[in-house]
């Protein structure tokens, strides 16, 4: 283990004297560890090229596994800190804003009741963070994956769906759904393209508004600024409450809007704040899910032709 380090910072300066500097040793002491492990591999890892030191076939076959294997050292090694930094009931999550505001939060005094022994600290941020580098345990996100060096849990698949405020839906109760083309409409243009055409409607659509938080959308939308097309789950606590209506049953389904997943270093799988983390998720995912308005009865607007073949495709 003590020849590795001095072969991979060998082999990225391509100098002697420069990896040394890095390391902290002196010149002869780095160019013993070099031979010494070229003594154990039996082989010639590198050739002297001018003043420089370059990995041959042998040595740059080493290298890949080298950097890998360190990585993973130095990831184990981080999350470690990050933990102990952090105490052992001290869970530092981070998450998307929208995920945060408008589905997270409201639960919170939910996970302290359930698990006043553990304690949550909360980083919201569209950013994608590195989890050890930076020394979070986990991260909510959405997406497809993969994450390289993370476990990913599937949580659940969120559609997307059309919601307006109450007085907006009253308003437009009954008309065709292809009328909601011509309503201010908030939200990615291709996005509600893509939704219209669930009903066989090619509208072309200019929205009044985009965003890039779902939160500041649904947000417009309970204020009567326009008509959201948004994910059921963020939308999920407005629509019990009756600050948003679901306008129709249409939904672009979950394979073109992806899923929320929980991510984590696999070293923390078995660490008991993220295990109890997981499973106050689900609980309460599974549970959020449970009993929302379908948006079909009644419906506020019409379907522009029969159900059938629209139907098939939900």
């Amino acid at each position: 283990l003590n020849t590795l380090p001095a072969f991979r910072a060998v082999a990225r300066t391509q100098n002697l004297r420069a990896a040394a500097e890095e390391l902290h040793l002196t010149h002869s002491a780095l160019s013993q560890q070099i031979r010494l492990l070229e003594e154990q591999a039996g082989v010639q890892l590198f050739e002297r090229v001018g003043r420089r030191l370059q990995l041959n076939d042998a040595g740059r076959v080493l290298q890949g596994a080298v950097e890998a294997a360190l990585q993973q050292l130095d990831d184990g090694l981080r999350s470690a800190q990050a933990t102990a930094q952090g105490g052992a009931s001290h869970l530092k999550l981070t998450l998307l804003p929208s995920f945060a505001q408008r589905w997270l939060l409201p639960r919170v005094a939910r996970w302290r009741a359930a698990h006043p022994e553990f304690s949550l600290e909360l980083h919201a941020t569209q950013r994608i963070v590195d989890l050890q580098r930076e020394g979070w345990h986990a991260a909510l996100r959405q997406g497809s994956g993969p994450w390289r060096g993370l476990q990913a849990e599937r949580l659940i698949d969120s559609p997307l769906i059309a919601l307006a405020s109450p007085a907006t839906a009253a308003r437009l109760r009954g008309v065709p759904l292809r009328a909601l083309s011509d309503e201010p409409l908030l939200g990615d243009a291709e996005t509600w393209e893509r939704w219209f055409r669930l009903d066989g409607c090619r509208c072309a659509v200019r929205p009044v508004a985009s965003f890039n938080d779902a939160g500041h959308m649904l947000q417009a939308a309970e204020q009567g600024i326009g008509i959201a097309l948004a994910r059921e789950l963020l939308a999920a606590d407005a629509l019990r409450e009756g600050r948003l209506v679901r306008l129709s049953p249409l939904a672009l389904p979950d394979d073109q809007s992806p899923a929320y997943w929980l991510v984590y270093p696999p070293e923390l799988a078995d660490w008991p704040p993220l295990v109890a983390l997981r499973q106050w998720l689900r609980r309460e995912l599974r549970a959020s899910a449970r009993g929302l308005p379908r948006g079909d009865e009644p419906v506020p607007v019409s379907r522009s032709k029969p159900a059938g073949r629209a139907a098939a495709r939900r």
